[in-house]
């Protein structure tokens, strides 16, 4: 294989997912494109490196100090819902169905992989929340066991805030799931989390 190509196989497979075999087809495909495409992909992705920025609010992904979603003024600035990346915050958006604000925490906690409560913007949150005009606080976090965890710590510093409504995410089985199949955590979350059918 060629030196060059050896090394964009290498480069691209350090992207998550992408073993070498996809590697190296992104590669040739790389190569059939025309020039100019490939130098606005590679400019894009040097412009996109070295300007951004995290928002000084919320910690989603932004080109200015404050992202788009905090500066619009019809937002819900009583509602924040915390998500672990800017991947779910995007998710939740693009249902249209949520218009508050967000918080990005950045990660769960995970002893295992040495992250601590401290490594993730839960400070940030608390501030926030301080600030006053929040209300309601909803943990949009993953159902693992380092989500649940992050979800109870972050219960708990939200604890001497009285007047501050924390919730999370409705959890349980999911549209097609069979029952015999679903783990006792997911059940004991959806018989919790039940309502009446309209």
């Amino acid at each position: 294989m060629s030196r060059l190509l050896n090394d964009v196989v290498g480069e691209l497979s350090k992207l998550p997912g992408i073993g070498r075999r996809t590697a190296l087809r992104l590669a040739m495909h790389l190569l059939k494109m025309d020039e100019a495409s490939v130098h606005d992909m590679t400019s894009s992705i040097d412009r996109f490196r070295d300007n951004i920025r995290y928002c000084s609010r919320c910690n989603n992904l932004s080109d200015e100090e404050i992202c788009p979603i905090c500066a619009d003024p019809s937002r819900d600035r009583s509602t924040v819902c915390v998500v672990e990346q800017v991947a779910d915050l995007m998710s939740i958006e693009n249902t249209h169905q949520y218009r508050g604000l967000y918080h990005v925490l950045g990660g769960v906690i995970s002893p295992m992989q040495g992250i601590a409560p401290s490594d993730l913007k839960i400070d940030m949150l608390v501030d926030n929340v301080a600030r006053g005009g929040i209300r309601e606080v909803i943990l949009a976090i993953s159902t693992s066991v380092e989500g649940e965890t992050t979800l109870f710590y972050i219960k708990n510093r939200l604890r001497r805030f009285p007047d501050v409504k924390v919730t999370t995410i409705a959890r349980g089985i999911g549209f097609g799931d069979e029952l015999e199949y679903v783990d006792e955590l997911t059940i004991t979350h959806a018989l919790l989390n039940r309502r009446e059918i309209e």
